[in-house]
């Protein structure tokens, strides 16, 4: 589970603390096609978003009333009624006059807002797909507690962004790619199976877990702008090297449905579905050994999902050592102090099996009512712990320029679990691409899906799992 740290440059310029809310106050050039040699510039304000949330499929009923009026003041041209609608995290932000600005010019540039088609909501943003008369974009709202509209985020609309299933780049023409189905108790895992054309008998398969929060088979996540085709990059590169692959939607995201609410959600769940998917694949004769690759939290994930189970080896990317309580305690150093201190209030509730109800809004974003039980059952596993009783071959990978991760935490696994193969690859950073130290360079290749993996890695699974017995 990660926190991920603030981008900046020219998209993310400043986090600021406003009130007991911490946003995103930031102004976006894009050009479009159809009028590309205008500069245009977004108003965006955006309230920082779980890192562990799950997405819910049901639109809330304030969010829509507040999307519609937003519609309706936008056409006719009432930009002082839409600044109305703004809470006080907004109006601190900005005035009237500089929203009345903003407003006038995207009305010129985009038209009328002729559709807007809800997507998904992760507490405490939902996501529209807003359809404007001259271009569509994605529409990210966030409402406090009196229903004002706490966030806004104007960005261009791209697929992938809302379903949680972008394409991405055709697959190597080598290569064949189906849809797996794992069907659950509350609902179906969907995925991708990515396997060569020329296989001949049975060959290896790599289960490919996603890292933490609503992160979607090609291991993009919206909802944190992560959008670098990882996964996708990496069952490619398997695939050509005679491995075939299995990739899917966690639990609540993208084409994975269930009938269980958000607050439903506990880590158990996705161990479920990762044992759910071993079995699978272990009835699928085409297969010769399975093989479990944890990426992030996944990797914990996989530690669990590995035990009795007939998998041949697992690997461990990019993966913290720290209990979840003192790992995220951790990642909270950079926030304000009066964040640090709620987050050990909850912390302490929680350790007498309590949730807290009435928590600071400035908390949301990892901590509301409605994430606190799956952060419980997060916080229960000790990854070195796990990580010791693992029985099959283990390989560790970590990149030297991970910014979230850091090497000591797979130096820390290597030294409970003696045996395992330990790999340190230079110049790698936690999305598994080649990128400097600096942190506003390295987060600037999570939205870069073309940029390839590091180069190391692949050869480096590659030559494990053809090892493996």
């Amino acid at each position: 589970m990660q926190i991920r740290p603030e981008r900046h440059g020219c998209e993310f310029i400043l986090i600021k603390k406003i009130g007991r809310l911490i946003l995103c106050n930031l102004r976006y050039y894009i050009c479009f096609p159809d009028y590309c040699k205008m500069k245009k510039t977004f108003f965006l304000l955006l309230t920082l978003i779980s890192a562990i949330n799950a997405r819910a499929q049901t639109e809330p009923v304030n969010y829509a009333v507040a999307v519609n009026k937003f519609k309706l003041f936008f056409n006719k041209e009432q930009p002082d009624s839409i600044y109305k609608m703004f809470g006080p995290e907004m109006k601190s932000a900005l005035t009237p006059d500089d929203f009345k600005g903003t407003a006038i010019q995207l009305k010129t540039q985009l038209g009328n807002l002729e559709q807007t088609t809800f997507t998904s909501y992760a507490e405490p943003v939902a996501i529209y797909k807003a359809t404007f008369k001259n271009s569509a974009l994605s529409l990210s709202i966030s409402l406090n507690k009196e229903n004002k509209i706490a966030g806004l985020l104007l960005r261009p609309y791209q697929e992938s962004a809302l379903s949680g299933t972008r394409p991405g780049p055709a697959i190597d023409a080598s290569l064949s790619e189906s849809p797996i189905v794992l069907k659950t108790l509350s609902g179906s895992i969907i995925g991708t199976l990515t396997i060569p054309k020329n296989a001949s008998g049975k060959i290896p398969v790599v289960i490919i877990i996603a890292d933490a929060g609503p992160t979607d088979r090609n291991g993009n996540n919206p909802q944190l702008d992560v959008n670098d085709d990882s996964y996708k990059l990496l069952a490619e590169g398997l695939g050509k090297n005679g491995i075939a692959s299995v990739r899917y939607d966690k639990r609540m995201v993208g084409e994975s449905k269930t009938t269980n609410k958000p607050e439903d959600l506990r880590f158990d769940d996705y161990v479920d579905d990762a044992v759910g998917l071993i079995g699978l694949l272990n009835d699928d004769q085409r297969f010769s050994k399975i093989i479990i690759l944890g990426h992030g939290e996944g990797s914990l994930v996989g530690m669990l999902a590995s035990r009795d189970q007939p998998a041949k080896a697992f690997i461990s990317v990019n993966a913290t050592s720290e209990q979840g309580d003192k790992f995220l305690t951790e990642q909270l150093k950079s926030k304000p102090q009066f964040i640090q201190d709620g987050f050990k209030t909850l912390l302490d509730s929680m350790k007498k099996g309590k949730t807290i109800d009435n928590i600071d809004p400035a908390l949301y974003f990892l901590a509301s009512p409605s994430k606190q039980r799956y952060l419980m059952s997060y916080c229960r596993y000790q990854p070195l712990r796990v990580f010791k009783i693992v029985k099959v071959p283990i390989l560790i990978i970590q990149g030297a320029t991970d910014v979230q991760i850091s090497v000591a935490d797979a130096e820390k696994l290597k030294k409970v679990k003696s045996d395992a193969t330990l790999t340190i690859i230079p110049g790698m950073n936690h999305v598994m691409k080649e990128a400097p130290a600096d942190k506003d360079q390295n987060l600037a290749t999570y939205s870069k899906p073309n940029l390839p993996l590091k180069p190391e890695l692949v050869p480096d699974i590659v030559n494990f799992v053809n090892k493996v017995n």
